[in-house]
């Protein structure tokens, strides 16, 4: 860069020309130019000012700003990679960012060099650095990969064509229909399309309608809408249908001989009392030694489901269950996921075990992995199993008692190891006969919600480490649940925003961390500030994945962990049964490439699923509320943007938004750093978790939108009213500070019982 020395020796005018050539020579795609032909392009006439150009050239190339590549011939210096690939990530609001491995800063893609691409894909881009601001910027000179070839929108019909209007608001074209291309599908319908082509000179890409999903607003409609447009297919092929249905639901005899029969060991599950399939099951009993034996029983996929089969192939492109307030869209096919791999009770099944040998605080002292053969005794709700833990009474009291008195032990010790406490209420709907919701209630965290979290826990933890870290022999590679440490700078202004309400939170080792967080928590619980701190330190938390590159996971505070218990809805559960299979049998360790490509998209399904799980209750948030426009409710405020102020309701926990272009009072400026909206003339502020009464102003099904305005505040009364354009998609871009929207961090979603781990 230009040394001071070199800068004060600049005469005014000539030095006014270093900021336009730089930009000149970083859009010229590395082409090189001498000074009049610089010259000519910035249009400097005068023949003084050229030669003191031409001595700029040369103090440029000597301060690092410009390569010679002749003489008196000039170009920017280029990147170490100017070429680089990276995905394509587009705002409501038009912008578009490339984000590139292994570079610190999204490159700004303006408008007419986005080329053809669309939301997710992958893409190479030339990268240059625009030195008015030192930012980086692009051209897309080529779409890698397209992120997925189905949208979803509303069909628009003319006389000899339609159009489809992507329903997601990032989307920057319409799709071109042609009218043979339409099957069957009217105006006004809601369709899933299929891209077909994208001629470089046509300015709407082609499509054809694959299905036809009905009339915008219909409760069918909406809920299938949500499914296509993250991508999750609504049936399974003909194909995998029929290799599902011609597994046998008797398990043959032969295949008993080769495991371990457990048939007769006390054996149950707990599971929601609306669950179909069983993936998991427990038993309990006591060894002549003085320790108790507990068996952590999983479905046996993998003994159904093998590689190169329809199945199989399946299984890996949905890669997860994915669970809809109203509907479950399973991984696998009815035959498999509620029958012949669910642990039912009183029928025999083919299952992979974890034994352990444990005493009551939780030791173990020997463990036990392989195939068996299991029968469940019992299906507890988890209700039931509460019951039975509160009472001492019921079936298999003494089996529960002692395994929640091990259960206990396994939470604390945990705990004192660095697990972070994170239970988070879980909101449920109350449908009717057509799905419409009747009530709201949340789905309370209890006793034997954690025995059976206990327990999947260890199981998942045992297995990774005895593959992770032998005791005989070398590490192998597997699929890991990963969880990264927190994020320093979000940690620190934690630490500041605590202190405010009299809270310390202590950085340091992660030990003294999780134990400082948890404190926090606990204290926090039932406080004004609960709901503000308590979503800052979810937000400074990683997001767990899968990989084979192991680093622990921070949340827990394991050194290895796996996802080994849920293979009937999570496909890495399903991997991980056949490694352990594999090494058991003696094979050498896997291909990490391979398994680390599957991990990957495992990691962006699972994503995908949240977020479709997540829009599948604003739908049902906003359904709920189409009958109570103008009602007024007590809130709290769950999200700060720089377009306006998120609430949830106290009573029902159904959520909204005001606009800050429809706060009337006064102009609100955003402070991204510390979560508040504040008037620049009252300096009235809005900060995240505070309370705040709101009325509901309008609903949108389509676009699953509550809108609500404050009541009783200053202004009100002088002006405030819903803006005409509610029913516009939420705007989410760069702030006005220059952060991309991140999202609001939220978090949700299932996992082992209940929870993504």
């Amino acid at each position: 860069m230009a040394t001071e020395k070199n800068r004060k020796k600049e005469p005014g005018k000539v030095a006014q020309l270093r900021t336009p050539v730089l930009d000149m020579l970083s859009k010229a795609a590395g082409k090189s130019f001498n000074y009049k032909q610089i010259a000519a392009k910035l249009n400097v006439e005068d023949k003084n000012l050229r030669r003191e150009l031409a001595q700029l050239l040369h103090r440029m190339k000597e301060d690092g700003d410009l390569a010679e590549t002749g003489p008196g011939k000039y170009r920017v210096k280029r990147l170490e990679r100017p070429h680089l690939v990276g995905k394509v990530d587009m705002t409501a609001t038009g912008a578009t960012f490339v984000i590139c491995e292994g570079v610190d800063r999204d490159v700004f893609i303006s408008p007419r060099k986005v080329r053809h691409a669309l939301p997710g894909d992958t893409v190479k881009v030339y990268v240059y650095v625009n030195h008015r601001n030192n930012k980086l910027e692009g051209e897309i000179v080529e779409v890698v990969q397209r992120a997925r070839e189905l949208f979803v929108g509303t069909l628009s019909v003319t006389r000899h064509f339609a159009f489809m209007v992507p329903d997601d608001p990032r989307m920057p074209v319409d799709f071109y229909i042609a009218k043979d291309e339409m099957h069957g599908a009217v105006d006004g319908d809601k369709v899933q399309v299929r891209l077909l082509d994208w001629p470089e000179s046509a300015h709407n890409p082609m499509g054809r309608v694959e299905n036809v999903l009905g009339p915008p607003g219909e409760h069918q409609t909406e809920m299938q809408s949500i499914l296509a447009g993250y991508d999750f297919p609504l049936c399974f092929p003909p194909k995998v249908e029929a290799e599902a249905e011609a597994i046998s639901d008797c398990i043959d005899k032969a295949e008993v001989a080769r495991r371990r029969d457990m048939r007769k060991v006390p054996t149950f599950t707990i599971d929601p009392t609306d669950a179909k399939d069983f993936d998991d099951a427990l038993s309990f009993q006591s060894l002549s030694s003085g320790l108790f034996e507990v068996g952590v029983h999983i479905a046996d996929v993998s003994h159904y489901v093998r590689p190169g089969t329809a199945l199989d192939a399946e299984a890996i492109e949905r890669a997860t269950s994915v669970y809809m307030v109203d509907r479950v869209v399973p991984m696998l096919p009815e035959k498999l996921s509620n029958h012949v791999c669910s642990l039912r009770p009183d029928e025999d099944k083919l299952t992979y075990s974890a034994a352990f040998e444990i005493d009551m605080d939780g030791k173990v002292h020997r463990e036990w992995f392989g195939r068996t053969v299991t029968r469940s005794q019992r299906r507890f709700t988890y209700d039931q199993a509460q019951e039975v833990i509160e009472t001492g009474k019921g079936d298999m009291a003494t089996e529960i008692d002692a395994m929640w008195q091990i259960a206990s032990k396994l939470r604390a010790g945990r705990f004192k190891n660095g697990a972070l406490v994170f239970e988070k209420d879980e909101v449920k709907f109350n449908l009717d006969a057509e799905g419409n919701p009747t009530g709201i209630y949340i789905k309370q965290y209890k006793d034997s919600n954690k025995l059976i979290e206990e327990f999947m826990l260890l199981a998942n933890r045992q297995v990774a480490e005895s593959i992770g870290k032998p005791r005989i022999g070398s590490a192998r590679t597997y699929v890991y649940r990963i969880h990264d440490e927190p994020n320093q700078e979000k940690l620190e202004l934690l630490v500041e925003m605590a202190a405010t309400f009299g809270h310390r939170v202590e950085l340091g080792p992660r030990k003294t961390l999780a134990r400082s967080l948890n404190k926090l928590l606990d204290d926090i619980k039932g406080r004004p500030e609960e709901n503000l701190l308590g979503t800052m330190t979810i937000r400074s938390m990683a997001k767990a994945v899968y990989s084979t590159e192991n680093i622990g996971h921070y949340g827990l505070g394991f050194t290895h962990y796996s996802h080994f218990t849920s293979p009937i809805r999570r496909y890495p559960d399903v991997l991980a049964h056949r490694l352990l299979t594999h090494y058991l049998e003696g094979g050498r360790s896997a291909n990490a490439n391979e398994l680390e490509q599957v991990c990957e998209h495992c990691s962006d399904m699972e994503r995908k699923a949240s977020e479709a799980e997540r829009t599948s209750v604003k739908y049902m948030q906003a359904k709920f509320l189409l009958s109570r426009v103008g009602d007024e409710f007590d809130g709290v405020i769950t999200g700060v943007t720089d377009w306006g102020l998120y609430v949830e309701i106290k009573e029902n926990r159904c959520e909204g938004m005001i606009r800050l272009r429809d706060l009337t009072d006064d102009f609100y400026d955003f402070d991204e750093r510390t979560m508040t909206v504040t008037g620049s003339r009252t300096g009235r502020s809005y900060r995240l978790g505070d309370d705040m009464r709101v009325r509901v102003t309008a609903v949108s099904l389509e676009k699953k939108q509550v809108d609500m305005a404050p009541v009783n505040i200053e202004g009100d009364d002088m002006g405030f009213r819903p803006s005409p354009n509610w029913m516009k998609p939420l705007t989410k871009g760069r702030t006005k500070h220059g952060g991309r929207d991140k999202g609001r961090g939220k978090s949700s979603g299932k996992g082992g019982k209940g929870k993504r781990r």
